[in-house]
């Protein structure tokens, strides 16, 4: 298990989101310019993490990832939201302000 990871999402102390994704899923290379501008937009107001499946396969594992690409917000370290699948940019940036 990458404890190291999830120590990570737990300690931050503020709003988190973070996707799951593949390379080879064509739903995920959709999201990836989506997820770059919320990135962009959350800048200094929550800290935005992706990670690669297949390069973490037991973070995926722990936190109970099943289908890609997955949304999750933490507030606190808490999970707060959950989703899968493609998704406007907007209701990823409406959701994290959502817990600021």
């Amino acid at each position: 298990m990458d404890t190291d990871k999830i120590n990570a999402l737990k300690e931050d102390k503020g709003v988190v989101l973070v996707e799951f994704y593949a390379t080879w899923c064509p739903h995920c290379q959709k999201m990836m310019p989506v997820v770059a501008d919320v990135k962009a937009r959350l800048e200094g107001r929550a800290n935005v993490y992706q990670f690669d499946i297949d390069q973490n396969n037991e973070l995926a594992n722990e936190l109970k990832v099943n289908s890609i690409p997955t949304f999750i917000i933490y507030k606190n370290g808490v999970e707060e939201w959950r989703a899968s699948g493609e998704m406007d940019g907007n209701v990823l940036v409406s959701k994290v302000e959502e817990q600021l």
